[in-house]
């Protein structure tokens, strides 16, 4: 151990607003007059002139108020579920099957049918809309689209 290599270690601490003569009196270096020289008092969100994160940050998102819950189905996702064994469905489809086999989502309130894609099986399907390509296809596979009108 060496007098020059000692450190100090009690030093100390500054108390604001002590007094003229500490060099931290009267206003205790916080300025004249406006919020921040109050106490108490902390401005949210505010961060100290940098771009505040809320402001960094991307706008994300939109909520429509006209959102209608639809489920969209393609003749060709129909042909898988149909494919399948274990969603067991020979003769009909409608929404009320659909969610009941968890192959669609239980907020949809209504049905579309698509015309992407190719359906072998003639199957009665019932929907409350349908492209004109999705209703030439099912009635050229020999099977039957009826529209429910709500």
């Amino acid at each position: 151990m060496q007098l020059n290599k000692l450190i100090k270690n009690n030093k100390k601490k500054i108390r604001v607003g002590r007094g003229i003569g500490s060099g931290k009196g009267k206003t205790s270096s916080r300025g004249h007059k406006g919020q921040k020289s109050r106490s108490g008092v902390a401005i949210k969100s505010f961060e100290g002139g940098q771009m505040p994160l809320y402001r960094r940050l991307p706008k994300r998102g939109f909520k429509s108020l006209f959102k209608k819950d639809t489920a969209v189905l393609n003749l060709s996702k129909i042909q898988n579920i149909l494919d399948k064994p274990k969603n067991d469905i020979k003769t009909n489809i409608d929404l009320k099957i659909l969610k009941e086999k968890n192959i669609i989502n239980k907020k949809f309130l209504k049905l579309k049918i698509l015309g992407s894609g190719e359906i072998k099986k003639n199957i009665e399907i019932s929907a409350h809309y349908a492209s004109k390509q999705a209703l030439s296809k099912i009635e050229k596979a020999g099977g039957k689209i009826s529209i429910i009108k709500k």
